[in-house]
């Protein structure tokens, strides 16, 4: 897979958990892709939410790496 393959990807699997972050006033935007590990910016709503965290890693990690297997991690950078 190419570095715009993979960036492509992960795109589309923000694409797929953005209605539901959209859903609570959130949002997210990728950052980077550096080695194994993608970094995102929760946004909205998202920044201040409790949950965040779990959404982070059961929501947004687990779809990057239903599309992009190689994936070993999500990072929110604030």
């Amino acid at each position: 897979m190419t570095a715009q393959e993979t960036i492509d990807n992960v795109e589309k699997a923000l694409d797929e958990i953005r209605p539901f972050l959209m859903s609570d006033g959130g949002n997210i935007k990728l950052l980077s892709i550096e080695d194994s590990v993608v970094k995102v910016q929760l946004q909205g709503a998202c920044t201040g939410c409790s949950v965040n965290q779990m959404t982070l890693k059961n929501g947004v990690e687990a779809t990057i790496k239903k599309y992009v297997p190689q994936i070993q991690e999500v990072i929110n950078v604030a």
